[in-house]
């Protein structure tokens, strides 16, 4: 009888938390103010309402929209607001900020509705290497969530891995 092959891996125990189940599909779009903005600088009331009236926000349907403004400009706060409200009917999510920020929310929502109760004395791998992405930020963020129930964390692939944290025993 030759020796049965057995895998340690999936043996061990270990729950795999893969960031990359939590990313959204849809198009991400930065829609940024600057080229609005007379000599890139001032934002100009009547000009701004009326690219509000004729814009086509069709193009937004169904998107993920980051608004800003990437020149260091005067924009007052009341011009995002219009921006939003603008784009409400079509687009699935709106922030303020870049792309890198409306990632960020994206992702914070999707841990906000875990239940991370289910992985307490739980051995964690939080997986690395996605094909998505998932910001630096949201790493961070699962860590800290997850240390007051997880036995253990680790990063990288339940083959190898990097520990991140260990429990004290009582």
């Amino acid at each position: 009888m030759a020796d049965e092959i057995k895998n340690k891996v999936a043996e061990s125990g270990l729950i795999t938390i893969d960031l990359e189940e939590f990313y959204l599909d849809g198009e991400r779009v930065l829609l940024d103010i600057k080229p609005l903005l007379f000599q890139e600088l001032i934002l100009k009331e009547k000009d701004f309402r009326e690219f509000l009236k004729q814009e086509d926000w069709n193009k937004y349907k169904d998107k993920f929209v980051a608004v800003t403004c990437s020149n260091d400009a005067i924009v007052p706060t009341w011009a995002f607001m219009l921006l939003s409200l603008a784009l409400e009917p079509f687009a699935k999510k709106i922030v303020f900020g870049n792309l890198e920020m409306l990632e960020n929310t994206l992702y914070d929502e999707a841990l906000n509705k875990m239940d991370l109760s289910q992985y307490k004395d739980s051995r964690i791998v939080i997986k690395g290497c996605s094909g998505k992405p998932v910001p630096t930020n949201v790493y961070v963020k699962l860590c800290a969530a997850l240390r007051p129930f997880a036995k253990s964390m680790m990063y990288g692939e339940p083959c190898s891995t990097v520990p991140l944290y260990k429990a004290k025993k009582d």
